[in-house]
C-alpha cells in the first residue's frame, strides 16, 4: 500500500507520540538523575576474588543496551594509558523494576564483569560502556598489594533515611577525610524500603563518583528486606543481587549467597554476616573462617549489634552463639549498626572464673551515619557485664562516619562526626607472636 508525503508524516507523528507518552508513563515521577538511560549509572566497584589482582564492576542502563563492555589500563601521568586498554565483555541482566508495585514499571539492564589478571599495588583507570558512543569518565582505584601492609578503610552505620537530603554531606565529609581510603563498609540498612528504587537512586547519587572508587563492602540489614506485596513473604531486595556483584559462599543455603562472605584485604580478613536470617549455619561459616585463618588482623560486620545501645533491642542469639567464637579465636574489631545511637565498647579477655585478665579481647562499635536517631539507654549497656562488655565511648543525636588505618602492629579506630571533626578514638596495639593486645585511647 502506497502513501502521500502527508499520510506518511500524520502516521510518523501519530507514532512517535505513542512512544512519547509511553516514555513518560514510564518516567513519571521522576527525577532525571534516576531514569535509565544509554549512559553507564550507578558504578559501583565490589571485591570478587583477590583483591591485589582483582576487582568487580557493576553499573546500569537502559534496556537499549543489550551488549556491554569494559575497558582498564595502568593509569599513566598523561592520556595516552588509553592506547593500552584492555577491553572486557560485561554479562548483562535485565531487571524489572516493576516487580514491586511502588516503582515505576521499568525494565532497565544491568552489567557487570569482574577484573582478573591485574597486577598487585598497581593504579589502574577503567571505564564502562557501550563499547562505541556511550562511555563513563576514566576511574582509577589501586589493587591491594600482596602480603602485609599499612592500609585504611571507611566504615558507616545506617544511611537509611532520607538518604540524599541528609546522608551526602557523610560520605561526601569522609571521602574528604579518608580519600586514599582502599575500600568502605556499608553496615546495613543502606536504604528504607527495601524494593524502593527512588531510595536505590538516592544511595546511588549520594555517593557519586566515591561509589566508583572506594571499593564497596555492603552488608544487608533488616530495611533490605521487605514482602513484594502485601502477605507475601519478606524478601531481599529486588535490587541487591543485580546492583552489587559480590563472592558466593556455595557452602552456604542459597538465601545466603551475596550477603555473606569473606574478604582477604592484604593480611586483614573482613567478614560480611547476614544477621536476620539462617543464623545457625552462619555460625558454622564464623568458625569455619576463624579457624584456620592466619591474618594478622580479624574483622566482622553485620548489621544487628550484638551489644545493642536502644532500647528494646537485643541479639541475643548472637551474644549466645557468635561473641563465644569471637572470644576464642581473638577477632578484633566488630562493626554493627541498626541502633542509630553510637556506642563503642570491649570484651575484655577473661579468666577461667569470669574476671578480666589484663588483655584485650575484640572491641565492638555501633554507629550510625544517616539522620535517624534513637535514644541510648546505659542501663542496657550496663547489663552486658554479665558477658565481660565494658562500654567505653557513647553518643545520640549524632551522624558518624569511622576510619581504620592499620599500619604495623598497630589497628587505629577514629569517629568523626558529620563535621568532619574527631569524637572518638582508640588504638589496638597486637603482639604478632603471641596474639596479646591492648587498647590505648590515643597513639604513642
Amino acid at each position: 500500500m502506497k502513501f502521500s508525503h502527508l499520510a506518511c508524516s500524520v502516521v510518523i507523528l501519530v507514532s512517535l507520540s505513542v512512544v512519547s507518552v509511553h516514555s513518560h508513563n514510564e518516567h513519571k515521577g521522576l527525577h532525571h538523575w534516576e531514569i535509565p538511560s544509554k549512559d553507564p549509572d550507578r558504578i559501583i566497584l565490589t571485591f570478587y576474588g583477590d583483591p591485589a589482582t582483582s576487582r568487580a564492576v557493576t553499573w546500569r542502563t537502559d534496556s537499549s543496551i543489550t551488549q556491554a563492555v569494559a575497558q582498564i589500563a595502568v593509569a599513566t601521568v598523561n592520556s595516552k594509558f588509553t592506547d593500552f586498554a584492555m577491553t572486557k565483555n560485561a554479562v548483562t541482566e535485565p531487571f524489572d523494576l516493576g516487580l514491586y508495585k511502588g516503582n515505576n514499571s521499568l525494565i532497565v539492564h544491568y552489567h557487570s564483569l569482574i577484573f582478573e589478571n591485574l597486577e598487585p599495588d598497581t593504579l589502574y583507570a577503567y571505564r564502562v560502556g557501550d563499547g562505541r558512543e556511550h562511555w563513563s569518565e576514566w576511574i582509577q582505584f589501586r589493587t591491594a598489594k600482596k602480603g602485609y601492609a599499612p592500609s585504611q578503610f571507611v566504615y558507616f552505620g545506617d544511611a537509611q533515611n532520607k538518604i540524599l537530603e541528609h546522608w551526602t554531606r557523610v560520605i561526601r565529609m569522609a571521602y574528604q577525610t579518608a580519600p586514599n581510603a582502599s575500600f568502605a563498609i556499608h553496615a546495613g540498612d543502606l536504604v528504607n524500603r527495601a524494593h524502593r528504587d527512588t531510595e536505590w537512586a538516592e544511595w546511588f547519587k549520594s555517593g557519586g563518583f566515591i561509589h566508583s572508587q572506594w571499593t564497596a563492602i555492603p552488608v544487608v540489614g533488616n530495611h533490605e528486606f521487605s514482602a513484594l506485596a502485601e502477605g507475601e513473604p519478606r524478601k531481599l531486595s529486588i535490587q541487591w543481587r543485580p546492583q552489587f556483584t559480590l563472592p558466593v559462599e556455595n557452602d552456604l543455603v542459597s538465601e545466603l549467597h551475596e550477603s555473606v562472605y569473606a574478604v582477604d584485604y592484604q593480611d586483614v580478613r573482613v567478614i560480611a554476616l547476614n544477621s536476620n536470617d539462617h543464623l545457625e549455619a552462619q555460625t558454622n561459616y564464623i568458625e569455619k573462617q576463624l579457624k584456620d585463618c592466619k591474618a594478622k588482623w580479624k574483622i566482622i560486620t553485620c548489621h544487628h549489634s550484638i551489644f545493642a545501645p536502644a532500647k528494646g533491642r537485643n541479639f541475643q542469639f548472637a551474644r549466645d552463639h557468635w561473641k563465644p567464637l569471637l572470644d576464642k579465636y581473638s577477632v578484633d574489631l566488630v562493626l554493627n549498626g541498626h541502633d542509630h545511637t553510637y556506642v563503642r565498647g570491649h570484651v575484655p579477655v577473661l579468666t577461667t572464673d569470669s574476671k578480666d585478665a589484663g588483655e584485650l579481647g575484640t572491641v565492638y562499635v555501633t554507629s550510625v551515619s544517616g539522620p535517624k536517631m534513637y535514644e541510648l539507654v546505659p542501663e542496657q549497656l550496663d547489663s552486658y557485664s554479665v558477658d565481660g562488655y565494658k562500654p567505653d565511648k557513647t553518643a545520640e543525636q549524632t551522624q558518624f562516619f569511622q576510619v581504620i588505618t592499620i599500619k604495623d602492629n598497630a589497628l587505629t579506630y577514629i569517629a568523626y562526626t558529620a563535621l568532619g571533626e574527631e569524637y572518638d578514638r582508640a588504638v589496638i596495639i597486637k603482639d604478632f607472636e603471641t596474639g596479646k593486645k591492648e587498647l590505648r585511647h590515643k597513639e604513642e
